[in-house]
């Protein structure tokens, strides 16, 4: 069974642990704008939210690529973008409704989390658990879709 990424942001301290452990282990270097994870904080209600890839079971940003640059790892369940394919025209940028796809100016390809091969490094080094990596079943999906309407709901609220 797959497993997903399950965000509570409620746990979120903001500290944006994630984003250099995510900029360190995919680049090497401890630079939150190369990371595949990006912390949102809306300072009206107090809340910070690591947006990352949820790994759409119908994934638009896979669908839109016309080089066939994404593609998904049966192994792990990750959406993974392929190098060597991407031709930085930005198309899944746009397509993706969490805005977890990055465009690189440096190198004109998109990066995105790949769930680290199986073994997200952001979980195990969130210091406040904010980010969980367990088992796709019914109560996981339904904590998933619970924060996605929480978000949604928040999001209309501070505009």
């Amino acid at each position: 069974m797959d497993r997903i990424l399950v965000v509570q942001p409620e746990k979120c301290t903001s500290c944006r642990t994630c984003e250099l452990t995510c900029s360190f282990t995919k680049t090497g270097e401890m630079n939150p704008e190369l990371a595949r994870i990006s912390v949102l904080t809306y300072e009206k209600v107090g809340l910070a939210v690591p947006m990352i890839c949820q790994q759409c079971g119908v994934p638009a940003c896979m669908l839109i690529c016309p080089v066939g640059a994404i593609t998904k790892n049966t192994a792990t369940g990750a959406m993974e973008v392929h190098d060597s394919k991407c031709i930085g025209c930005k198309m899944c940028t746009i397509a993706c409704p969490f805005g977890a796809i990055h465009y690189h100016v440096a190198t004109n390809i998109v990066s995105k989390c790949d769930l680290c091969f199986g073994d997200p490094a952001c979980v195990k080094l969130c210091p406040s658990g904010a980010i969980s990596f367990v088992e796709a079943n019914a109560g996981s999906i339904a904590k998933r879709k619970t924060f996605a309407a929480k978000f949604k709901n928040l999001f209309e609220e501070v505009g």
